[in-house]
């Protein structure tokens, strides 16, 4: 009876390691590329994160230490005076209320303009559709300072200066918008409508059934890019209103700057309450803004 075991000989193959267990995972290997790249995203995000760490730190400063020669990061005796003065004004509050109630209007008025548009294109043939399409890219082209005066001229002859439907309104146009849902819904399959359609379903429902439910992270996206545009707005704001208690956040710390000198403090202390809205939708929606913006990528 020969022997079982015997050596492998030269050539043959060798058997495969062994697949790492359950609780065990294989580590990732590092390429330059990817080394360079994390670095990279590394070094940006620090850039990104400088100013608002001065704002922040320059903040909690005492008004003379702001000024003082040479400048320190970490201030010496930190203080809250600022913010409990820019609160003790009460404007900041209306400045953030209102803020918070234009964006809001305008982000639902273009989520729902920009979706019947954007279906319409997509999914509906009609006469002049190609010409209307090429006009909509078109009008992305056309920066918005160029229609401040005839919008201006608009809202004041349908009464709606110093109002805040009037200041909302002129945002709710964006064809860039159109143009992004426009693509995601090309890539719906078409068997999904066909079969709604042929169960006697109209176009509304088709829309507000099947295409926006299977769209919601492209609508998350183009919801809180909307949002955090008109938050930030300043032009368009600053002309349509001439009443202090209709200001926004940025319209608000302009007349800041100059109705009450420089201080710097109060002035960064108003600019982080101003901006903290946006930072908390930006954390609670990262995940739908990412998916949002990769997905329209991808497609």
């Amino acid at each position: 009876m020969t022997a079982i075991a015997q050596a492998p000989r030269s050539g043959t193959a060798r058997p495969a390691p062994p697949a790492p267990g359950p609780g065990r995972r294989r580590r990732p290997r590092i390429t330059p590329l990817g080394a360079a790249a994390t670095v990279s995203g590394l070094v940006l995000a620090l850039l990104w994160l400088l100013p608002l760490a001065w704002a922040v730190l320059t903040s909690v400063k005492p008004e003379a230490e702001t000024t003082a020669v040479p400048l320190r990061w970490l201030p010496v005796e930190p203080t809250v005076e600022a913010y409990r003065q820019v609160i003790a004004r009460g404007d900041i509050q209306q400045w953030l209320i209102n803020s918070t109630v234009i964006s809001s209007l305008v982000t639902l008025l273009t989520l729902v303009c920009c979706a019947l548009a954007a279906y319409a294109f997509s999914r509906t043939a009609f006469p002049g559709r190609t010409p209307l399409l090429a006009l909509l890219v078109a009008g992305i082209l056309v920066p918005p300072q160029v229609l401040i005066v005839p919008l201006f001229d608009q809202m004041t002859l349908l009464g709606l200066v110093d109002t805040h439907l009037g200041v909302a309104l002129p945002q709710v146009v964006a064809p860039v918008m159109v143009f992004i849902l426009k693509r995601f819904f090309d890539q719906i399959p078409h068997d999904y409508l066909e079969a709604a359609q042929l169960d006697g379903a109209g176009h509304l429902r088709v829309l507000f059934g099947i295409v926006l439910p299977m769209s919601g992270p492209i609508l998350a996206a183009v919801g809180i890019f909307t949002f955090v545009q008109s938050w930030n707005n300043f032009l368009w704001p600053f002309v349509a209103t001439t009443d202090p208690s209709l200001m926004t956040v940025p319209v608000g710390l302009g007349t800041v700057q100059g109705a009450y000198g420089i201080q710097y403090a109060q002035q960064m202390a108003a600019a982080v309450l101003g901006a903290a809205p946006l930072i908390a939708v930006f954390l609670a929606f990262q995940r739908q803004i990412v998916r949002g913006v990769t997905d329209a990528g991808l497609k």
